[in-house]
């Protein structure tokens, strides 16, 4: 099975980043949920913006690059939330033993000369999401395939931005089920 950085969304190390992880280890997956917020974790999207304004991108990718990089050298599956699927997806073109990339709600930018040859890709995202538009997917679905990447995109129409933590507003159970039993098919056939 697959070894798996979760990286958390901007609201934190919630307690739906720990019960995905569970979930993902019931299905054999060694999974590592680093806490990039030192233990802080909100409700309030702004608040959230704020926290992760306070810590900055920088210091945020240096974090999750200081979690990543015990576990690289055997291969890692990157995934996270939101903010913590940008992370990982940065992490994933930056490490040659990435072995894939799991994004739940987020995605980064890229450059136009990224290269990952092969590497899985998926994406769950809610149709419409006011964090990754529409032209912003298309236009990031062909920079990953530019750069060699096999990727697929899930979209869960009507569903909220953070659809898969059952503590937000977003929450949309079937969506959130639908998403993850299809990212365990993923996991597994890595």
């Amino acid at each position: 099975m697959a070894r798996i950085l979760l990286l958390h969304s901007m609201y934190g190390l919630r307690p739906a980043v720990h019960q995905a992880a569970d979930r993902l280890r019931a299905h054999g997956h060694e999974v590592h949920v680093p806490d990039l917020y030192g233990g802080r974790v909100v409700d309030d999207p702004d608040e959230a913006v704020a926290i992760k304004e306070e810590i900055g991108m920088d210091e945020l990718l240096k974090r999750s690059i200081a979690a990543a990089a015990p576990l690289s050298e055997g291969g890692v599956v990157y995934a996270g939330f939101s903010l913590g699927g940008a992370l990982a997806q940065n992490l994933a073109f930056g490490d040659e033993n990435a072995k894939g990339l799991l994004l739940m709600h987020g995605t980064s930018d890229m450059t136009d000369d990224a290269s990952a040859p092969d590497l899985p890709v998926q994406l769950h995202v809610a149709d419409p999401d006011t964090y990754e538009p529409v032209d912003w997917q298309n236009a990031w679905y062909l920079r990953m395939r530019r750069a060699g990447a096999d990727v697929e995109v899930f979209r869960y129409p009507g569903a909220g931005h953070l659809f898969t933590d059952p503590d937000l507003p977003d929450y949309e159970q079937e969506s959130a089920e639908r998403a993850w039993a299809i990212a365990e098919d993923f996991l597994k056939a890595l």
